[in-house]
């Protein structure tokens, strides 16, 4: 499935990308403002694509039909996502991917980012992709597969840098559930920055910044 998205075109001809998926129950939109707020350098050659994820019910939610990237079965983390639905996802992110890639725009140049949901999806489907990315961005999340890393990983996203972030007053997502991924990265030999903040489920302008350092030594260095 083609996924709808918004493009935030950079003045100069696009060089990179940033694939951002946003979290439950929201759409590209709301992440597409994040762009100017990073202050990024004038004249970067950067495009930023906010993908909205499809609209299906939320057994958490009470079925109740909104934009979710998977279904999220119950609050328990070794159940909690729908793992059809998580690499139904992940089909339609490898297809973005690709799109930029034939778009003239090489995978070692992409950065695959998400927030909540979509920080889950930008873990799972990075770590998988059979193509070198530039970086995985996860952002308040945790790993589909609980406190093991999944099936099937990439050999060519070995080495491939991962930030994680993640609110210390995080009620939505606790905070060991992002440890309980970061634990097994690092385990694994993954080249992590893992960074929190005081901070409840959400994003504030001082992580911004540590984004904005990140992605500049990733795709403008």
């Amino acid at each position: 499935m083609t996924l709808e998205r918004i493009v935030v075109e950079p003045q100069t001809t696009a060089t990179a990308a940033v694939i951002w998926l946003h979290g439950l129950g929201d759409s590209g939109a709301g992440f597409a403002p994040v762009v100017p707020a990073l202050g990024l350098p004038a004249g970067h050659s950067i495009r930023f694509l906010f993908p909205h994820a499809p609209e299906q019910a939320v057994t958490i939610n009470g079925g109740y039909i909104m934009r979710a990237w998977y279904d999220i079965k119950s609050m328990d983390l070794h159940d909690r996502a729908d793992m059809q639905g998580v690499m139904a996802s992940e089909l339609s992110v490898k297809a973005l991917i690709e799109e930029q890639i034939a778009a003239g725009i090489p995978s070692e140049r992409i950065v695959l980012a998400g927030f909540s949901q979509g920080g889950v999806m930008s873990l799972f489907t990075g770590l998988r992709f059979e193509h070198k990315l530039a970086g995985i961005m996860a952002l308040s999340c945790y790993l589909p597969t609980g406190d093991v890393l999944p099936a099937q990983l990439s050999a060519a996203n070995k080495d491939t840098p991962i930030l994680h972030q993640h609110g210390e007053q995080d009620d939505v997502v606790p905070l060991f559930a992002g440890k309980l991924a970061k634990d097994a990265l690092v385990d694994a030999g993954y080249k992590v920055q893992w960074q929190t903040y005081p901070m409840p489920h959400s994003v504030i302008p001082a992580q911004l910044k540590d984004i904005s350092t990140w992605l500049q030594l990733r795709l403008l260095s």
